[in-house]
């Protein structure tokens, strides 16, 4: 679980131990990776932790190395890890937020990829769940880096899953509405009001929780979603669907 150090993939990389299956916690701050690990180990799971930032190729070809190194194998991957742009309207965004956004959103699922398939082609076959954003799918004011990064995680999850769906290996995302992270209280924090507009644009008028999306990302590794690939699964608490008049 890549951005496994806090809020989703703190959850899906807790929801994977306590289903009994190997957690590699993945994420660029050493402390949180390794908390989580311990978490888990404490539980009685089996974990390691990998200091990696995802847009870099060479900690990203170190980190499916250490993995195969450790297990001998890579069977399941949820590609989290994800960085926003700021909050500013589309002409105030500045070229470096842009890029680090991009870069670490986008060019990290693209390098995460190019690792894990061959890896998984070795285990003889696996799946991967992306994730992305509903921002990514609707466009989102004020968040134009983010929302161009997670539509094209989306895009790429697609491209993958066409050219794998014959070998074994299934590609799918998650997108997820408002879910109560770190990253959005940060968002609620700099942009007044933000709290009860997110929450009023979903159907079910609360933010989801970390492990609602786990649970999701889970199913769609599991062999249960078996004929399942190429998939943006919706999990936003109604967004989509218009509840105004209620």
């Amino acid at each position: 679980m890549t951005g496994g150090g806090s809020g989703i993939g703190r959850a899906t990389a807790m929801t994977f131990a306590r289903d009994g299956a190997v957690a590699v916690v993945v994420d660029r701050d050493a402390a949180a990776a390794a908390a989580v690990c311990d978490e888990i180990q404490s539980a009685g799971g089996d974990s390691i932790a990998i200091t990696a930032d995802v847009s870099s190729e060479q900690q990203v070809e170190e980190m499916v190395a250490a993995t195969l190194a450790h297990y001998g194998r890579l069977d399941c991957v949820s590609n989290n890890a994800a960085l926003g742009g700021g909050f500013n309207l589309l002409p105030d965004v500045d070229s470096r937020s842009w890029d680090r956004a991009q870069d670490v959103t986008l060019k990290g699922v693209w390098l995460c990829m190019k690792y894990q398939i061959p890896a998984m082609l070795a285990s003889g076959g696996g799946s991967i769940v992306n994730i992305a954003s509903l921002s990514g799918v609707n466009g989102e004011a004020l968040q134009s880096p983010y929302s161009a990064a997670k539509g094209g995680v989306i895009a790429l999850t697609k491209t993958a899953a066409a050219e794998y769906a014959q070998r074994g290996i299934r590609v799918n995302a998650v997108a997820p509405g408002g879910v109560r992270t770190p990253a959005i209280e940060d968002y609620f924090n700099k942009v007044p009001g933000a709290r009860e507009k997110t929450e009023a644009v979903h159907a079910m008028r609360r933010l989801g929780e970390p492990e609602e999306i786990a649970d999701a990302v889970c199913y769609l590794l599991s062999d249960r979603a078996s004929f399942i690939t190429g998939h943006v699964l919706d999990v936003s608490g109604g967004i989509t669907i218009n509840p105004h008049t209620l």
